[in-house]
């Protein structure tokens, strides 16, 4: 009986997840060209409904309706399961993301987190990873020179940033000895002060950095050629199989957004008055905000300068990190 108990919950959780996660990706597009907009002095959406808020229902219409063409001498198979794999590999990652604290109904404790396994961070990590080969095997699918050099970028990008997202994070596992981020969440109770961005200011940068590579995001948009006529490694897709590759790139704001709240912004944990629930939708809007931001702001960056930079000056300062980390704990 508790087992089928457990089985219905998690089940529950994952459904619940699956549309607030999605539906916030959507919302987060409209949000994204309102903050654009007002940053560049512009209005963005404003025509459908009442100060543009319909416009997310007319893009959901338009993505869902819209034909979906596949053009001729692609690979097939590979091309049709690329974008697939772009928000299968999203909303895996979140299985292992807990968002707030425990709660009570109706004398049933809910843990909000589909699966509390011990090496939580490592298997979100992974997860989105895979994310990565989306727009690499679209790329390589497509019978397109652009997509193509969408596909080569996205394999630099993958080499570059993953390499200092996992060297960023062995200072905050060390000190903490967990992999779980329910445990970094508990080590940090006690108020701001214990805050972990206090203790790992350099990890928190560098972790901030690749999470920008990892979700695609400018300066770190290489892969899509923004700047440019065509859509890099999307350029042949349309319609939904199109809206599927930035469900899963919104979708990995977000889990960016809730991990850098966890590991070094104190969780869900409370802010004085401040429930943990409320404090952790607070840190993750703030942080999407930034994504926001940053695209507004910061121009682009070319291929080779991303790999410079991640592997001679971030990459040296994560180990030196690592290293620091290790003689203060010895």
């Amino acid at each position: 009986m508790i087992e089928t108990a457990l089985i219905v919950e998690t089940v529950v959780k994952a459904i619940i997840a699956l549309a607030v996660i999605a539906g916030m990706a959507g919302f987060a597009t409209f949000i994204e060209r309102k903050v654009l907009a007002f940053m560049q002095r512009r209005l963005g959406p404003m025509h459908v409904g009442p100060y543009g808020l319909l416009q997310l229902a007319a893009d959901g219409i338009k993505l869902f309706t819209k034909e979906d063409i596949i053009p001729q001498n692609v690979v097939k198979p590979i091309f049709m399961i690329a974008p697939v794999i772009a928000a299968a590999s999203a909303f895996v990652a979140i299985a292992a993301v807990p968002y707030f604290p425990e709660f009570t109904v109706f004398g049933y404790t809910i843990h909000p987190i589909i699966s509390d396994i011990n090496v939580g961070l490592l298997f979100i990590m992974g997860a989105a990873s895979v994310g990565m080969y989306a727009p690499l095997l679209a790329g390589l699918s497509s019978h397109n020179k652009w997509s193509l050099l969408g596909g080569a970028r996205a394999v630099i990008q993958l080499l570059s940033f993953e390499v200092v997202s996992g060297l960023s994070i062995l200072g905050p596992v060390m000190m903490i000895g967990s992999l779980s981020l329910i445990n970094m969440n508990d080590y940090q109770i006690g108020g701001v002060a214990n805050w972990l961005i206090w203790k790992q200011p350099l990890a928190f940068v560098l972790f901030a950095i690749a999470g920008f590579a990892e979700t695609n995001r400018t300066p770190f948009d290489l892969i899509e050629f923004e700047a440019e006529i065509v859509s890099g490694y999307a350029t042949e897709y349309s319609g939904m199989r199109w809206g599927l590759f930035f469900i899963g790139e919104y979708a990995n704001m977000i889990t960016i957004s809730v991990l850098v709240s966890i590991i070094f912004l104190g969780g869900y944990n409370d802010i004085w008055i401040i429930p943990g629930a409320i404090a952790m939708l607070i840190k993750v809007s703030l942080w999407i905000f930034l994504f926001l931001w940053v695209r507004a702001a910061w121009p682009h960056v070319r291929p080779d300068q991303l790999m410079w930079v991640c592997w001679k000056v971030l990459m040296p300062l994560a180990l030196i990190n690592v290293l620091i980390t290790g003689i203060v704990l010895v």
